[in-house]
């Protein structure tokens, strides 16, 4: 009995052991209450186990094209404001009543097109008053010249002095002065009264009115009727860094550089036109220098105060070696990108990149046209790993055909 209960504290005390030290001992426990020699385990049993605990060495998925030779077009940009082309307040330019508002607010109006109308009696009767005049001096003009001819025969023939023939030419010549006088009056007169019909000087839109009908407005009113903006066609202020300055001079030289104008997002291009203007002084507090570019806007998309993206193209680099922009990556020395060998492993390689356009980089030196450039996945990978090459579009899923589920 005693032996039984020996044996099994023996039993419980090697399960315990087996938790702390492994099931291995368990053989020895077992073998050392029985008096049996413990068992050896498996063959290559340990060496298995070691292989279990090293990962093997897998290809990295990563996303790769090839460098290509294309013709790139080198961009500028910057971020600009549209600006009427022309902008003109509507002022009156004499006093009285205005009796009418001939335009609605917002409405396209056109060069020549009656926005509003002063009362034009007082200025009607200014005008009459100076045809009334110039007829009585013309009258007096005309009996002056007509004694001046009778005196010249009277003279001829002694029969009249040559002072009272003097004295008649002299009364000519002022009445013919005094006719000239009224004539101009009459013109000013004529001016004025035309001034109470007032017209769209250009083609545009008119904003708010700044006046209501009924009120009595002045010359010298700083706030005026309305205001007309011009927008076919419109311009665009934009900046860009000085750098740009040497570069935009020599395009400029050759001929006027096209201008495309997006949206804020950059996803819509709103319309396209020329630079038109280069600043003649660099902002010395931001470093950058104004344009203008002038854009047909018939579309109309293109609206004063709007904000957008501008893009100004100075060159094209024809049949320049790019890569898509992410292949590029920056370290301390510099630009490099991790391409790929025959072998499938990759190596790092240091670049001389020229400019960025349309989501492409121009490689000026370090990778050859047809050379397989990793463009997603690059920052798992060291120089010598191996690689599984996924093209970029595989990413995306199949599509399905109408009527089954994707």
């Amino acid at each position: 009995m005693r032996k039984i209960v020996s044996l099994l504290v023996l039993v419980l005390g090697g399960g315990a052991a087996v938790a702390l030290w492994g099931v291995p001992d368990l053989h020895a426990i077992l073998a050392h209450s029985t008096g049996a020699s413990p068992a050896a385990p498996p063959a290559g049993a340990g060496a298995a186990a070691h292989q279990a605990s090293t990962p093997a060495s897998v290809p990295i998925p990563v996303e790769a094209v090839r460098a290509t030779r294309r013709d790139v077009p080198i961009r500028l940009s910057g971020l600009g404001n549209v600006q009427a082309y022309n902008t003109v307040t509507i002022r009156p330019q004499v006093d009285g009543q205005l009796v009418q508002i001939a335009f609605t607010e917002g409405q396209a109006v056109h060069a020549g097109e009656v926005l509003a109308r002063i009362d034009s009696r007082a200025f009607q009767a200014a005008l009459d008053q100076a045809l009334a005049k110039k007829a009585q001096d013309e009258a007096q003009l005309t009996n002056a010249r007509a004694d001046l001819q009778r005196y010249a025969g009277l003279v001829a023939h002694q029969y009249s002095s040559q002072q009272q023939y003097d004295t008649t030419r002299a009364q000519v010549a002022q009445f013919e002065a005094t006719v000239q006088g009224d004539q101009a009056a009459v013109e000013n007169a004529r001016v004025q009264l035309g001034y109470t019909t007032i017209t769209a000087p250009l083609d545009g839109r008119a904003g708010m009115r700044l006046v209501d009908q009924g009120n009595i407005v002045h010359a010298s009113d700083p706030g005026g009727i309305v205001t007309v903006t011009q927008l076919r066609p419109i311009s665009v202020v934009f900046t860009l860094p000085e750098d740009a300055v040497p570069q935009l001079l020599k395009t400029m030289a050759a001929s006027p550089p096209p201008v495309a104008v997006l949206s804020r997002d950059g996803k819509e291009t709103l319309d396209q036109g020329q630079l038109t203007l280069l600043d003649n002084q660099i902002d010395q507090t931001t470093g950058t220098i104004r344009l203008k570019a002038t854009l047909p806007n018939q579309a109309g998309l293109l609206w004063p105060g709007q904000f957008v993206n501008v893009q100004v193209l100075v060159e094209t680099r024809q049949q320049a070696v790019t890569v898509p922009a992410p292949a590029v990556l920056r370290g301390q020395q510099g630009a490099y990108a991790y391409v790929v060998k025959s072998d499938h492993s990759v190596e790092m390689r240091p670049l001389t990149v020229g400019p960025f356009s349309g989501g492409v980089a121009v490689i000026e030196k370090g990778i050859s046209d047809g050379e397989m450039v990793v463009t997603a996945g690059q920052y798992r990978l060291r120089p010598g790993v191996l690689v599984d090459i996924k093209a970029p579009e595989a990413a995306a899923a199949p599509a399905t055909k109408a009527g089954q589920p994707g």
